[in-house]
């Protein structure tokens, strides 16, 4: 546990999570005066360093979470950039009555079964889809989908446990293999959606007194060579025509509206598809992973943390937007073999656009083959002056990256 220090105004913030990724939180707590307390199951995690005291346990816990929450005497309560720990944080607020979201809002949600339920109720565009907890169910109803279609968890985030198959012959082992990412060991298939544009759409938007005040909304790319479902970056501005955004803006104004959304940040993915119509996939109550709100951050001139923070604890919040000056994009550096890392570069022509690297390994770290979020090996921050230049190099990211690997798998 980590020595306490009195804060600047009295008031006490528990985060709910302590990765690198969440470390921002915690810094922006504190600018803002207020005394931290972090949970997390991890009795490693790094985020415990900054924090002015730590529980080691599990944000999934609600109890636990909730005792101390009462023992500490909490003003506020947040799971940044945490999916499974949403439902704690809601759950914490509304028993303690603090700041936030309804509980079952947020548990509909972090539930792609719920939220698919939600969706069909409300009139929103969704793809046919069904959940199951046994193998033999789904095996009996899968020729009533039109292939291809995706087999992933209920309750997972991340790209954790999502296959898409083409045929019924790897029914099995996809759903075995999304079954061990569901902490409720549900499953949900879905028809696959033939996207309009290239790239889906995410980000983060940020929400006051039930009205979006911030669009964070960018492409999302993929590497297709390696995994065409796991994220590995993020571009502004969209490359949408204005209709289309339009339709985007007013899909998720009417999502936040009917789910009872009042404060805070959303993480959101929408599909177009090929008959023009909008389809959420995730809205995620909590800032995005992948460090989303950072580069929100940079191309807005605002800091969403801080601003994060503030919504949890019923501050007023003020976000003063500057019109982005330049073309932003994020890249997750991934591999597509297992090993032991060595090193990572840049050639010239990438470097001079980087603006910001992140590195999460060091040498000797494992590496392993980029199937979910959880395997990113760091990201880069970029900036460009140039639209055209900004797209080029992203379609061609691993002419300019040199991953330095030992290689530990059999070639």
């Amino acid at each position: 546990m980590s020595v306490s220090v009195q804060s600047e105004n009295g008031k006490k913030i528990l985060l709910l999570g302590g990765s690198y990724q969440q470390i921002v939180a915690i810094e922006a707590a504190k600018r803002l005066g207020y005394y931290t307390i972090l949970c997390d199951y991890l009795n490693d995690n790094p985020g415990q360093k900054y924090a002015d005291k730590f529980y080691l346990v599990s944000t999934t816990d609600k109890e636990a979470v909730l005792e101390v929450a009462k023992k500490e005497k909490i003003d506020g309560v947040i799971a940044y950039a945490s999916d499974p720990a949403a439902p704690t944080a809601a759950y914490v607020a509304e028993k303690l009555g603090l700041e936030g979201n309804p509980l079952k809002v947020v548990e509909i949600c972090c539930n792609k079964d719920r939220f698919r339920k939600f969706l069909q109720e409300n009139q929103f565009y969704t793809p046919k889809t069904k959940t199951y907890t046994s193998i033999e169910d789904a095996f009996k109803d899968v020729k009533r989908f039109q292939f291809p279609i995706i087999i992933k968890p209920v309750d997972s985030s991340g790209s954790k446990g999502v296959t898409v198959l083409y045929n019924e012959n790897e029914l099995e082992r996809a759903f075995l293999y999304a079954l061990s990412y569901s902490r409720c060991k549900k499953i949900i298939v879905e028809e696959y959606i033939e996207k309009k544009h290239p790239y889906l759409i995410g980000g983060d938007i940020f929400v006051v007194d039930g009205k979006i005040i911030l669009w964070g909304l960018m492409n999302c790319h993929r590497d297709n060579r390696v995994n065409t479902l796991v994220p590995t970056g993020k571009s502004y501005p969209l490359f949408l025509d204005e209709i289309d955004v339009d339709n985007v803006k007013n899909t998720l104004s009417q999502l936040v509206k009917k789910l009872g959304i009042r404060n805070g940040a959303m993480n959101v993915e929408l599909i177009i598809n090929k008959k023009d119509h909008v389809i959420p996939i995730d809205i995620g109550p909590r800032c995005g992973g992948n460090m989303i709100p950072e580069v929100l951050s940079d191309i807005w001139k605002i800091n969403i943390a801080e601003i994060s923070i503030k919504a949890a604890m019923g501050d007023t919040i003020e976000c003063k937007l500057k019109e982005p000056e330049y073309h932003y994009a994020t890249y997750n550096l991934h591999s597509n073999r297992k090993g032991i890392y060595r090193d990572i570069s840049f050639d010239k022509e990438l470097e001079q656009y980087i603006y910001r690297k992140v590195l999460y390994k060091k040498c000797g770290d494992n590496v392993e083959y980029f199937d979910n979020a959880t395997k990113c090996l760091g990201i880069i921050f970029m900036k460009f002056d140039n639209l055209d230049k900004m797209k080029k190099i992203l379609s061609e990211m691993e002419n300019h990256i040199f991953l330095d690997l030992d290689i530990t798998e059999n070639e």
